[in-house]
C-alpha cells in the first residue's frame, strides 16, 4: 500500500455544529501561497473562530488559523491573513439571498484536499440559543448513558 503525499485528511470545525443550526453547504476553493498548502496537507489549521464574509461580490475567509511552514521563507507571513474563497457566481447570488432573507451567518465547517485542490466547506447557519445548547448536552449525555448501560447487560 502506497501512501499519497499529495492527500489530505479532512479537517473539521467541530465548534461550528454546536454553535449552530447548520443548513445549506456549499464546497468553494481557496485561494493559497505555496507554504500554505504545504501547512494544510500537514493537518497545521484551525478554523474554530474563522468566519466568511461577502464583500463587493466576493467571498472572503476570515480569521482562520495555518501555521507557518518550518521550511518555507515566513518573513512576512500572516498566519490568520484574510483569504479569497473562490465560489460560482450562481452558488454567491443564492448565498447572498438567503443570507439577507433569513439572517444567517456563512460558517467554514471543513477543510480538505480534492484532486490536487484545497476545498473548504462553508455552511449557512443560524445560531443557536443558549437554551437549545443546554438541550444538546443532555440529549448527548442521555445517549451516551444509555449505550452505556446497553453495553454492560451485554
Amino acid at each position: 500500500m502506497s501512501y499519497n503525499q499529495n492527500s489530505m485528511k479532512k479537517i473539521f470545525n467541530r465548534k461550528a455544529s454546536f454553535e449552530y443550526e447548520l443548513l445549506d453547504r456549499f464546497e468553494a476553493g481557496l485561494v493559497l501561497t505555496g507554504a500554505e498548502v504545504k501547512s494544510l496537507r500537514q493537518g497545521w489549521v484551525k478554523l474554530d473562530d474563522s468566519f466568511v464574509r461577502l464583500k463587493d461580490g466576493e467571498a472572503w475567509l476570515h480569521n482562520a488559523y495555518i501555521n507557518p511552514y518550518p521550511y518555507a521563507n515566513n518573513q512576512n507571513y500572516e498566519p490568520r491573513r484574510t483569504r479569497k474563497l473562490l465560489l460560482h457566481q450562481n452558488e454567491l447570488l443564492k448565498i447572498t439571498q438567503q443570507m439577507h432573507s433569513s439572517n444567517l451567518a456563512i460558517i467554514p465547517t471543513a477543510i480538505y484536499g480534492h484532486h490536487h485542490r484545497v476545498k473548504l466547506e462553508i455552511t449557512l447557519a443560524r445560531g443557536k440559543k443558549i437554551y437549545e445548547k443546554r438541550d444538546q448536552l443532555k440529549k448527548r449525555d442521555i445517549d451516551r448513558d444509555i449505550a452505556q448501560r446497553l453495553r454492560q447487560k451485554r
